[in-house]
C-alpha cells in the first residue's frame, strides 16, 4: 500500500467514526485545502487534519507538518492558524487519537504509551487523546 492509501484509508477510518458517533462531517472538494473534514459540533465547525500514526519508542508518533515540493524546492508547512484539530489513526493498533492544533507540535508530535519515567506538562499520553476520551 502506497502513503496516499494508507492516507485514504486513515480519512475512511476517522470519517466513519465521527458519523457513528452521530457528528455531521462535511469534506471539502478537492485536495487543496490544508484540512481533511469539517467537523459539526451543533454548536461550532472544526477543521480536522487527518494523520496516520506509527509505533515508535513507546509512542504513537505522527507528522504536523505538510512537505510540499514546487519546481524542485521542498518545503515544511505547520499547520498552525489552518486547521484545529488532528485526528490520527495509528497503524498498529487502529486507535484513534484526537489531539487539538494547540497540544501538537509543530513538524512532529508524540503521544505516549507508556508512563513517562518524569512527569512533565510537555508530555502528552495517549490515552488521554483516546476518541472516546476527547471528542467534543
Amino acid at each position: 500500500m502506497n502513503t496516499k492509501q494508507t492516507g485514504d484509508e486513515t480519512e475512511a477510518r476517522i470519517l466513519s467514526t465521527l458519523i457513528a458517533e452521530g457528528y455531521s462531517v462535511s469534506i471539502p472538494f478537492g485536495d487543496n485545502d490544508k484540512y481533511d473534514l469539517v467537523l459539526d459540533t451543533g454548536t461550532q465547525l472544526l477543521t480536522v487534519q487527518c494523520k496516520t500514526g506509527w509505533i515508535e519508542d513507546d509512542v504513537v508518533r505522527f507528522k504536523t507538518a505538510s512537505k510540499t515540493t514546487v519546481d524542485g524546492d521542498v518545503t515544511m508547512d505547520d499547520y498552525d492558524g489552518a486547521v484545529d484539530v488532528f485526528a490520527v489513526r495509528c497503524k498498529e493498533s487502529d486507535k484513534l487519537y484526537w489531539v487539538p492544533v494547540e497540544d501538537a507540535g509543530k513538524k512532529s508530535t508524540y503521544l505516549r504509551l507508556t508512563e513517562p519515567k518524569i512527569d512533565h506538562p510537555s508530555v502528552n499520553r495517549a490515552e488521554a487523546y483516546r476518541f472516546d476520551v476527547r471528542l467534543p
